[in-house]
């Protein structure tokens, strides 16, 4: 007991914001070099830093070769415990505003490119409410670097899929609700007059996601399961835009989370075409198992909630 004592008190006299702030941003980062840039530090001051860092810890933080740096499982949880001490910082600086007042802060938000348009426009109205000065930064991307951005403290939450169980270490996840995939075209495509078959779908140039994604997966295996495969002339993109115009003014068909092209269904511009069910997908609210949301983060959160109501029954 005294021997551990010993050594909290050992870590507490020699461990600096400095080494927080330094270890923080190469997590974020994934480079010293990046790292010392954005701290204005030269990179040979910042290995120094990261070294006295792991000395302190008594463990290695993080793995260096030639692509960048990765933290090591202890680094993942040093990480952790990092942002809440700096987050806790912020949130003592910003309770000394004025009283009555929000303080000013910006919330960064990562969403899957088909959820974004999908949930964040009435969650984000309904919250600017009551938190007008509060800054969005909303950025998209594939699941597996949203939830890697996450976990590294780039993103306040995550608005995105269940991942595998390595990957979920330090987060937690919220169901909001389920979406159906679909084979989606304009309306008045050859292929929504009638129950088409599968052959004459993938006949059209098809619109997909990327390797390595899970819409990617579902509509390898849908097509796999029914003695079918992708064609190698499909358009591959992450691009919900660019999709969408595509779909709009071409014959093509775009396999995708309905929440992309759930507006332009009910506006009557694309249509879901009549196939059998190609599965579904939990969309859920990620966060860091330690985070502590300031007001206006935890009210997002609810606002958030009340969007994905609506979504709910409106199915």
């Amino acid at each position: 007991m005294e021997q551990d004592d010993l050594r909290q008190d050992i870590f507490k006299s020699r461990i600096r914001l400095r080494h927080l702030d330094c270890f923080i941003c190469v997590a974020r980062t994934g480079h010293v070099g990046k790292a010392a840039d954005a701290l204005r530090m030269s990179q040979p001051a910042v290995s120094k830093t990261l070294s006295e860092l792991e000395e302190i810890t008594g463990s290695a933080l993080l793995v260096r070769n030639r692509q960048g740096t990765r933290l090591t499982r202890e680094g993942e949880d040093f990480l952790r415990h990092a942002l809440a001490v700096m987050e806790a910082l912020g949130a003592a600086q910003a309770s000394f505003g004025g009283k009555g007042q929000h303080a000013a802060e910006t919330l960064v938000v990562g969403a899957l490119p088909t959820v974004a348009p999908d949930l964040l426009p009435a969650a984000i109205k309904t919250f600017r409410e009551a938190y007008p000065e509060t800054g969005f930064v909303v950025r998209t991307g594939a699941n597996a670097e949203l939830l890697a951005q996450l976990k590294n403290g780039n993103f306040d939450l995550v608005l995105g899929r269940l991942s595998d169980p390595e990957m979920m270490v330090g987060l937690t996840f919220e169901l909001l609700y389920v979406e159906p995939m679909v084979f989606a075209a304009r309306a008045g495509h050859p292929l929504c007059r009638s129950a088409p078959a599968l052959q004459a779908v993938v006949a059209f140039p098809l619109i997909v996601w990327p390797a390595n994604t899970i819409p990617r997966h579902h509509v390898e295996s849908y097509l796999r399961g029914r003695g079918l495969k992708l064609p190698p002339d499909c358009l591959e993109t992450l691009d919900v835009a660019l999709a969408r115009q595509m779909v709009l003014q071409t014959d093509a068909v775009w396999f995708t989370p309905l929440g992309a092209v759930r507006n332009d269904m009910l506006n009557g511009a694309i249509q879901a075409l009549d196939l059998p069910s190609a599965g579904e997908e939990p969309v859920g609210l990620l966060r860091r198992s330690d985070w502590k949301p300031s007001g206006a983060a935890s009210r997002f959160t609810a606002d958030l909630n009340r969007a994905a109501e609506g979504i709910r029954l409106a199915k």
